[in-house]
């Protein structure tokens, strides 16, 4: 989990946090590291319209050649432009430095409405490491968690969620511990499809945009199969970590109507 430091509309230094964080990944001895949301740009930051990249593109590349030379998967938040449209993409990207797969946020913040468009499909990639899928962030909102049912029944063993998680400058964390909602989404679809579910959050201050004056803090989280919390990031806006997770990638337990039948047993009573 690279929980990093993203400064909005920094793309230079942001980039270079990040392919800082892929060869500590390597050296640390994983197979795949995790980055956050928009880490090209920032979440929610005003000058993506006219600064947004294509993927494949500039900032996409980068991060491919940098995965190739760490031989290892790179998963990571990137700001998309495609015509004249915007989004709040996420890739995933093979040790050899091609894309594997390319997910655009579908449920994003009414607030980022007018700078970004939604995905419209969900797909996962076999791996060695086990069937992949990704979301981004508020795809996993409990209210929005049939994205993650869905990938789950597609087939996906590991979910990988880059994250933007911000909260009121004069949040006070002893108080009111952050993350129940996160632990609550991914903990469901732990349980239920026995998968691992990873996200991971940058910090850092939001100094543009519609929440300008919050704090990312971290708290990036991976809960494994059965709901087991396997690891938390530091919180804190300036709380920067690599934090590594063994993570045991398990078969899935059945499918279709036999999974159906699974998820009853479970106490799932959705549809």
């Amino acid at each position: 989990m690279g929980q990093m430091l993203v400064e909005g509309g920094d793309g230079e230094s942001n980039l270079r946090r990040a392919l800082a964080m892929i060869r500590q990944a390597a050296q640390r001895g994983c197979r795949i590291v995790v980055l956050p949301e928009c880490l090209d740009l920032g979440w929610t930051f005003p000058g993506a319209r006219e600064r947004a990249r294509p993927i494949p593109g500039e900032f996409s590349d980068v991060i491919g050649e940098a995965a190739r030379k760490a031989g290892l998967y790179v998963a990571a938040g990137l700001t998309e432009r495609a015509g004249d449209r915007i989004y709040n993409a996420a890739i995933l990207i093979s040790p050899e430095g091609k894309i594997l797969l390319k997910h655009r946020k579908i449920n994003e913040l009414a607030i980022a409405h007018e700078l970004y468009a939604a995905g419209n499909s969900l797909s996962v990639v076999e791996t060695p490491l086990g069937t992949l899928a990704m979301t981004i962030c508020a795809d996993n909102f409990p209210e929005s968690l049939a994205l993650g049912h869905s990938l789950a029944r597609m087939g996906a063993r590991v979910l990988l969620s880059p994250c933007a998680w911000a909260v009121d400058a004069d949040h006070d964390n002893e108080r009111r511990p952050y993350g129940e909602l996160w632990v609550r989404s991914y903990t469901t679809l732990a349980r239920l499809y026995g998968m691992t579910v990873v996200g991971v959050s940058n910090v850092g201050r939001l100094r543009e945009g519609p929440w300008r004056g919050r704090k990312c803090i971290g708290c990036s989280l991976a809960v494994g199969p059965g709901g087991e919390i396997l690891a938390r990031g530091p919180y804190g806006e300036s709380a920067e970590a690599l934090v590594v997770v063994p993570v045991r990638v398990e078969p899935l337990p059945a499918r279709g109507t036999a999974l159906l039948e699974l998820l009853r047993e479970r106490g799932y009573e959705g549809p």
